[in-house]
């Protein structure tokens, strides 16, 4: 393994014409790009890693990247940009997800760095690659070249594609870089529990990191025992970049968790007592990230001290028909946001919850995301997710919930409850699990949820 240096020179400036931008930005050959084992890999070993996996790279329009390594990945984003092709970043790597995305890109490979892909060409990360090669150069890959193709994540159906150009990618990056300071931590480990083929993971985990000259720690991060020991190993300055599922988690660690110097969270709203937990618990400003899939990221929010949220520079939000499209120079063209968005100024506004988030019972109306807080809200509730039933023949559809509370019984959630919500909102069934079953971002696919009803409704 190739060790790099820490000091952080200044980022080097875009090169080449008519808009490329540079694969990276780190300033010299041994600014530490990648993590791995506590050793780091340099500027210079993953430029020669970048283009020795480009000249082997098979001939195809685009590349399913599987890279389970988080330094592998970016070398093999790097090195499709290189060659031209388009990486496909599906939101999940189950065989039935592989197979509709095979369908739809006929003219695909998988690169994985794991066991092979049943009905898929399998290109492996080759073992030889990190044994040296000649020094390549800082490629710069023009703006408008088409870069990857994100999924959302198809939890209400079919996942649509949403391509992205690399000129989007990075202006994104360095706009989120520039609201969040990050010049101030040049050098800083990222250290990820999210996916980094979600958008959320690749953009704060990975682009991030190439964009403002910061260290993408490689390994792939679950358990609270491993983030902690990843954090320790890191040294400082170090970023944490988590969702408010594995925050729930890491805060109610016995041990305690080691200091960071930012934390960043997205994919579900963050409760502002736990943001408060987690900044005495790490040490560190958390920042919250809204955005999505379609949009990328479009706006940032100290979950502590504000209730509103701020649009990165040059995004703005415009309304058609009461809805509301995100643009400008780090948006795909024009995007439509799935929440309910309420103006509270210039490039300022509040989420009154998802659109396909609300509910109507009996003539009243509220949000799934505010159910949740309230049950989430009650003591000896661990884990808990409100969601709305299909509607059998001539029913009337009714809320259900699903509640992971050991030590609790049905009328004591039910009794608590009554206490914050409405009746007419109260679940039928409420049924009590031992855990819910969360994707690698937290979140619950409807389909996962419905699946937890059993067939004569009891509780």
């Amino acid at each position: 393994m190739r060790r790099g240096s820490r000091a952080g020179a200044a980022p080097i400036t875009d090169i080449g014409e008519d808009g490329a931008y540079a694969i990276t930005r780190h300033g010299g050959a041994d600014d530490i790009v990648a993590v791995r084992a506590g050793l780091g890999i340099g500027r210079a070993a993953f430029l020669r890693d970048v283009a020795a996996l480009a000249a082997r790279l098979p001939a195809h329009r685009y590349i399913l990247n599987l890279c389970a390594d988080r330094y592998r990945l970016m070398v093999g984003f790097a090195a499709a940009l290189c060659r031209g092709q388009i990486s496909l970043l599906p939101p999940a790597d189950a065989p039935g997800v592989l197979s509709a995305v095979a369908a739809d890109y006929p003219d695909l490979y998988a690169l994985t760095d794991g066991a092979a892909r049943t009905g898929l060409p399998n290109f492996f990360y080759p073992s030889d690659l990190e044994e040296g090669g000649a020094a390549a150069s800082v490629p710069a890959i023009p703006g408008a070249q088409p870069a990857l193709i994100l999924f959302t994540s198809g939890s209400t159906g079919r996942p649509a594609p949403v391509p992205k150009s690399w000129g989007v990618l990075v202006r994104s990056a360095r706009a989120a870089g520039e609201r969040l300071g990050v010049s101030r931590l040049r050098g800083a480990t990222v250290i990820g529990t999210v996916p980094h083929q979600h958008s959320y993971g690749l953009e704060s985990a990975i682009l991030l990191a190439l964009q403002h000259g910061l260290a993408v720690e490689a390994g792939g991060l679950f358990y609270p025992a491993d983030i902690s020991a990843a954090i320790e190993a890191a040294g400082r300055p170090r970023i944490l970049v988590t969702t408010p599922v594995h925050l729930r988690a890491l805060v109610a660690e016995p041990g305690g968790m080691p200091a960071v110097d930012l934390i960043l969270s997205a994919t579900a709203p963050l409760p502002g007592e736990l943001a408060a937990q987690a900044e005495a618990r790490f040490e560190a400003k958390l920042v919250e990230i809204y955005g999505c899939t379609e949009a990328g990221q479009v706006a940032t929010r100290r979950t502590v001290e504000d209730t509103d949220w701020h649009c990165f520079d040059g995004v703005t939000l415009n309304e058609r028909g009461g809805r509301f499209w995100a643009s400008g120079p780090a948006v795909e063209g024009t995007a439509l946001l799935q929440d309910v968005i309420e103006p509270t100024g210039q490039g300022r506004f509040r989420l009154g919850g998802r659109s396909a988030d609300l509910v109507d019972v009996a003539g009243k109306r509220t949000s799934l995301s505010y159910l949740n807080h309230q049950l989430l809200g009650i003591a000896g509730v661990q884990d808990g997710a409100f969601f709305m039933p299909d509607a059998a023949g001539s029913q009337i559809a009714r809320l259900a919930a699903c509640v992971v509370a050991p030590g609790l019984r049905a009328a004591d959630v039910l009794a608590a409850l009554r206490a914050r919500i409405d009746a007419a909102f109260l679940p039928r069934p409420l049924v009590f699990v031992d855990s819910l079953p969360r994707n690698a971002l937290g979140k619950l696919p409807r389909a996962a949820l419905l699946s937890l009803i059993r067939p004569d409704g009891d509780t």
